[in-house]
């Protein structure tokens, strides 16, 4: 039987920002009914690849055909007028609309004297979310809704818009795994129903469970595009990084644990908004360990880590690092023995104005004092060897922080922090922006850091990095810590529930004074 004639080819597509040249000549096809998977490292090109089909971005070269006909957007709205829609990784939603009136927001259907008629409004999206399954309420209000049905909202946006080719940017990077298989139940649906899907993601086990056909993306090319049943993990990795790839990394249990480098007892801090972030929190992390803490985004793990790190007052509660009370600054717990990734690399992990030769000194200027001096000759020295080390691409000593990808400046702040000799290292969204062969590389060195009797804490929204490199998994849900598990009697499924509130079941032992509750 013949394949379907393609709904969107896009041939020899070129995009240049200037001298460089973001994509070579790429060549996909998106048939109607498939979910069609596109994949790379960072700074591969998928994303620019997508945005020029959506016409957020004008293409250099090379065409685009809408069922065999030339097109050329010259904005989304010309894109979404001939069925094409993206669904955004960070959500584009008025949290005080009604879901209703979110998904109409733009297109809103009227009556006489031009005036919104809200009964149809709430008629049509009822209508549509029946259609395609989804169980969102028109009158519920977005910002009461779990951060799975928000998604659920930004879908039906884009289908109230007539949508057949539906773009999905890194779709699962704030879901619970039970989320995640909902939203994978939708697509299936959509694609039932003949939608196109284009799913863009770096998680592999996640496009092999979903796909039906996977474009592989280097270097801005279209290196391989292959049907799902004939491919692996494994290989589609060393398509996207050019070697093979160890995905999880090898560690051996660890041994007799030491005292404990972090210690957190009744910690009660408030967000931005004077809400209450962390609820009464408490808990160890203990040298020769690595203890991951997983959750949802916005359930308190930002000012946690902020408390930890001295950038945000806590209301109340202590914080012992290496066995003393935390300081007043982040030089203060520096000094104690903390090294720390944050995941704000723009305003808090670097200086973006800065060389990369003083960005990579920061934290280790003792190094480099010579009586009231610095050298600078040895301070660029390092810089070097760090860079060559980590593999900072385009990363020059001289060159400005702020002209790198996103990757290759986390790198930056990895190869700063990680090369401390701190007792504690708090890893904060680690991987975030790298590549697999990066990523591989960073969770082996925590694990030789955690083998040399550092005590190391993660937090990451990406639960096949917390069980990756994790000995023990702490769940935060609404500023509590809610479970304490040991990282080899547990699986995903059971974390995801903990992360959206699921379950109510005490954790163990981190507070002999406290048990946590979800409340």
């Amino acid at each position: 039987m013949s394949e379907p004639a393609p709904v969107i080819e896009m041939r020899n597509v070129v995009k240049r920002f200037g001298d460089f040249t973001a994509i070579h000549d790429a060549n996909i096809d998106l048939r109607p009914g498939e979910i069609h998977a596109l994949v790379g490292e960072n700074g591969a090109g998928k994303s620019t690849l997508m945005n020029v089909l959506y016409g957020l971005l004008p293409r250099s070269g090379g065409e685009v055909l809408l069922r065999g006909e030339p097109v050329d957007y010259g904005s989304p709205n010309e894109a979404i007028a001939a069925g094409i829609g993206m669904v955004p990784q960070h959500f584009k939603l008025a949290n005080s609309f009604t879901v209703a009136e979110n998904i109409i927001l733009g297109s809103e259907p009227t009556r006489g004297f031009n005036r919104l008629d809200r009964r149809r409004a709430a008629e049509e999206t009822a209508e549509i979310s029946r259609r395609f399954g989804l169980e969102v309420q028109p009158g519920d209000v977005v910002g009461d809704l779990a951060v799975g049905l928000r998604q659920q909202v930004e879908i039906l946006k884009t289908l109230y818009r007539k949508a057949e080719v539906l773009i999905f940017d890194e779709p699962t990077a704030v879901l619970t795994p039970q989320e995640t298989r909902e939203l994978f139940n939708t697509m299936r649906n959509l694609a039932a129903a003949g939608n196109t899907i284009v799913f863009i993601t770096h998680k592999l086990g996640e496009v092999l469970a979903v796909s039906d056909r996977i474009s592989v993306m280097k270097q801005g090319r279209i290196v391989a595009t292959l049907d799902n049943r004939d491919v692996t993990a494994q290989q589609i990795a060393a398509l996207m990084v050019g070697r093979s790839v160890i995905l999880r990394v090898d560690k051996a249990p660890p041994s007799e644990l030491g005292a404990p480098l972090l210690r957190i007892r009744d910690l009660c801090a408030r967000g931005e908004r004077g809400e209450v972030a962390v609820d009464n929190l408490s808990l160890d992390v203990r040298a020769g360990e690595i203890v991951g803490l997983a959750g949802v985004q916005g359930n308190g793990q930002d000012e946690l880590v902020e408390c930890i790190a001295g950038l945000r007052r806590r209301a109340s509660g202590d914080i012992e690092i290496c066995g003393k009370p935390t300081g007043r600054t982040p030089g203060d717990n520096r000094d104690l023995g903390l090294a720390y990734v944050p995941a704000d690399r723009a305003h808090v992990g670097l200086s973006l104005e800065s060389g990369l030769w003083e960005n990579l000194s920061i934290g280790h200027l003792e190094s480099f004092r010579w009586g009231p001096f610095m050298r600078t000759g040895a301070a660029r020295k390092r810089a070097g060897e760090l860079i060559e080390r980590f593999d900072v691409r385009g990363g020059e000593i001289d060159k400005f922080a702020g002209s790198l990808s996103g990757g290759n400046q986390q790198k930056v702040q990895i190869a700063r922090e990680l090369t401390r000799p701190a007792p504690l290292i708090i890893a904060e969204q680690p991987s975030q922006g790298v590549d697999i062969g990066a990523i591989e590389s960073i969770h082996r060195i925590l694990v030789e850091m955690r083998d040399a009797g550092r005590a190391v804490f993660v937090i990451s929204a990406d639960l096949d990095e917390i069980f990756s490199i994790s000995d023990r998994i702490l769940v935060i849900y609404r500023g509590r810590i809610v479970a304490d598990l040991a990282a080899e009697d547990t699986d995903q499924e059971e974390v995801g529930r903990y992360m959206g509130g699921l379950e109510d079941r005490p954790r163990d032992g981190a507070s002999p004074e406290r048990t946590a509750h979800v409340g």
